[in-house]
């Protein structure tokens, strides 16, 4: 069986979607790649949690071909692709349909900082990625789903790392991480952080985001050159 230690994180991963809050029914996927091989694996199309294996997990290579696996990759497979190929330092990816990061995107509002439990993990405003037009729908809704996305990314000039969630109009967040629990860590920030902005919002009708040299403090203290937040290495 190919990538066994890969599989086993992918299927942690996803099994972790559930006790976090992040998913109902089967919500949600998460993916992650061997840099080194060029192959990457995903949860197979709605397979429950509960019953997920690591030989579930579906290996495919960076042209989209399945290399090892009998069940079918999930849907959003093509996405997790096109970003696989745009951005290298990506390692892992999560797609959810999580509530409160959900109700940003279908209302097309970005989500600004406005305290430090935002800033310690998103450096400024989680930015919306448009829409996708008629065209690309009826061409590959999945590929220009990540198409979009790679798009709005660097309209901004943000790496994925530095900026490790989206949300998409009218659909739902993903998020990137340097492997499949990062980005599942990632995930679980951002629907935190949406739900603390939607309840900040309710009290403060008149809320401002975070003044800049505090969200700068508190997001380079952990993700810095001179990051001091936790053990590091010694």
């Amino acid at each position: 069986m190919l990538l066994p230690e890969l599989r086993a994180q992918i299927c942690e991963a996803n099994k972790a979607l559930v006790p976090s809050g992040l998913v109902r029914l089967t919500w949600g996927n998460v993916s992650a790649i061997d840099r080194t091989s060029g192959l990457w694996g995903i949860k197979p199309s709605g397979v429950d949690y509960a019953a997920l294996t690591p030989a579930d997990i579906v290996i495919l290579d960076l042209d989209g071909e399945v290399v090892e696996g009998s069940l079918r990759p999930s849907s959003d497979t093509k996405t997790h692709l096109h970003l696989y190929r745009e951005f290298a330092e990506i390692g892992g990816i999560t797609h959810t349909h999580s509530v409160h990061a959900t109700m940003y995107s279908q209302a097309g509002r970005d989500l600004p900082c406005y305290g430090t439990t935002h800033a310690d993990h998103f450096h400024g405003t989680v930015p919306m990625v448009r829409a996708l037009t008629p065209e690309e729908v009826a061409a590959d809704y999945e590929h220009f789903t990540g198409v979009a996305i790679v798009e709005r990314l660097r309209e901004l000039g943000l790496s994925p790392l530095e900026m490790p969630a989206i949300l998409q109009l009218h659909h739902a967040p993903f998020t990137f991480g340097k492997n499949a629990m990062d980005s599942v860590n990632n995930s679980i920030a951002l629907e935190m952080c949406a739900q603390m902005a939607l309840g900040s919002m309710t009290l403060n009708l008149n809320l401002q985001p975070i003044p800049a040299h505090i969200l700068a403090k508190h997001h380079l203290r952990k993700h810095g050159p001179n990051a001091y937040y936790g053990q590091g290495a010694h």
